[in-house]
């Protein structure tokens, strides 16, 4: 099966199944760090934005995100990278509402749903890489 750029011209074989290794690399440190927040006293969120493969996988997505640009495979590159940083100001939005005695509750609830989100497109990700599918993304 060939890969095109969004201007119809295929794509190097060798190029893109490398990009799609590289990709499934940062999928699999993101799945690790929300595993480690699932499996341990963090949170999927807190271990999602603060653990060590999702911080390794984020510095891998900017070194490469200039092989994948015009490709397919760039939406899971920005795809990847929304999901990281919303998720990080979700837990800036969460650190500030725990300040309060009152807002900790609502601290507890975006905390939950931010790794619920991860969780959700961490795996469409993947999947979607799977079956060499593009991810929607915002204009």
């Amino acid at each position: 099966m060939a890969d095109y750029d969004q201007q119809g011209e295929i794509i190097k074989s060798d190029d893109a199944e490398g990009s799609r290794a590289w990709c499934h690399i940062m999928y699999g440190l993101h799945a690790l760090s929300a595993l480690s927040g699932i499996l341990t006293s963090a949170s999927i969120a807190g271990a999602f934005v603060f653990g060590w493969p999702s911080i390794i996988a984020v510095i891998i997505n900017y070194a490469t995100r200039g092989n994948v640009r015009g490709s397919w495979l760039e939406s899971h590159w920005r795809w990847q990278l929304r999901t990281f940083w919303y998720a990080a100001l979700w837990l800036l939005v969460a650190g500030l509402l725990a300040v309060t005695l009152i807002g900790i509750p609502a601290a507890i609830l975006v905390i939950v749903v931010t790794g619920l989100w991860v969780l959700y497109r961490v795996i469409r990700g993947w999947l979607a890489l799977g079956d060499r599918r593009a991810l929607p993304l915002p204009n």
